[in-house]
């Protein structure tokens, strides 16, 4: 019996994002509201870049304590590291190991549809695990 947990399985649908011009307050204000460590960062709707919490602390001068002047844009990481829905659990381990990153966009049809994160990969690995164990 193979393993069919994929990544349409595990992810977050709901994709929060900024526009590219959206000021870094607006970002943040949105991580902060929906409890979450990053945003996707559209251009006219598409989208092009992600920011996260660790990109405000790191490219934000602690001396700018106000952000509103700094667009999501200018601080974004790109291109996206994207990942087929039906990819297996393994494939966006890798992925994410390969790129150095803890979020992949989730993709279905050329359109992001959610995005996984390391702990979303843990997670769902340990539920296929638990799933197996009880067979």
């Amino acid at each position: 019996m193979g393993i069919t947990t994929t990544v349409r399985d595990i992810m977050t649908r709901d994709i929060i994002s900024v526009e590219t011009s959206d000021s870094v307050k607006k970002a943040i204000d949105l991580m902060v509201k929906k409890d979450i460590g990053s945003v996707i960062v559209t251009k006219n709707g598409e989208p092009v870049g992600i920011v996260t919490v660790r990109d405000i602390m790191r490219n934000v001068c602690p001396e700018e304590l106000c952000t509103s002047g700094i667009e999501a844009g200018k601080i974004m990481r790109s291109p996206l590291i994207t990942v087929p829905a039906d990819a297996k659990l393994g494939i966006a381990a890798s992925l994410m190991m390969e790129k150095g990153v803890r979020r992949l966009v989730v993709e279905e049809n050329g359109k992001a549809i959610g995005i996984v994160t390391h702990r979303d990969l843990i997670k769902g690995t340990m539920d296929t695990f638990m799933a197996l164990a009880m067979v």
